[in-house]
């Protein structure tokens, strides 16, 4: 009788186990209401203007994209991604540097270690040259923390080292998808344009991980 029991005693402790729910990181959030972000979003975004010698001009769709960027920032849902969508120079990378700067500022411990949280601004780009000359750098950039890859979409697909066929972002976002990975990215590219671009795997998580803001305004670089 003891052996016919077992079976199910098993089955049992398999489907309470199963049945709990699944610890996961919990998504980083600013400590700051939705209202506070907009305004600390904003002076980093003047801050950024400043610092390359341009004025800084309140406009209507800056005050949506910080407020829509603070949202995300602070509120109550699962997406620990974010993609900023829109053409060249409408004030994407502008928004990450803030953001980057108001960590820094922040100095926020990570629970109870000593590790502040800070994150990696890296060039689409610059990936593929990680990807085949620096093994510690790419594996790095995978697993940080939190992490903002620029201009997504100008990197090249693969590239080839020493006969293998390597898959720079294609690898990177599978890994900080299944590892639940803060992550931003900015692109010129438009969200239809994503799927024939990476294919169905990368959209669909796409998809999943991140929020989007978009950014229709034109480029406020002048000649």
């Amino acid at each position: 009788m003891h052996q016919i029991n077992q079976p199910m005693m098993l089955a049992d402790l398999l489907e309470s186990q199963l049945s709990r729910p699944a610890t996961t990181r919990e998504r980083f959030r600013l400590p700051f209401s939705k209202e506070d972000t907009v305004r600390v979003l904003l002076a980093g975004v003047k801050a950024e203007v400043e610092r390359r010698d341009k004025t800084f001009i309140m406009r209507e769709a800056i005050m949506s994209q910080a407020g829509q960027i603070a949202e995300w920032l602070t509120g109550n849902h699962s997406k620990f991604g974010l993609m900023l969508c829109g053409g060249c120079g409408n004030g994407k990378t502008t928004f990450v540097k803030a953001f980057q700067q108001i960590l820094n500022k922040l100095d926020m411990k990570i629970d109870d270690s000593t590790e502040r949280y800070s994150i990696r601004i890296v060039n689409a780009r610059d990936l593929a040259r990680v990807c085949k000359e620096d093994y510690d750098e790419r594996r790095g950039l995978c697993y940080k923390r939190m992490l903002a890859i620029d201009d997504f979409g100008t990197e090249p697909l693969e590239v080839m080292d020493y006969g293998n066929v390597l898959y720079p972002i294609t690898e990177l976002l599978t890994t900080r998808y299944d590892r639940h990975l803060f992550t931003i990215l900015t692109t010129n590219l438009t969200p239809s344009e994503i799927r024939p671009r990476y294919g169905d795997r990368i959209a669909d998580r796409l998809n999943d991980m991140m929020g989007k803001v978009i950014f229709a305004n034109s480029t406020y670089r002048t000649p």
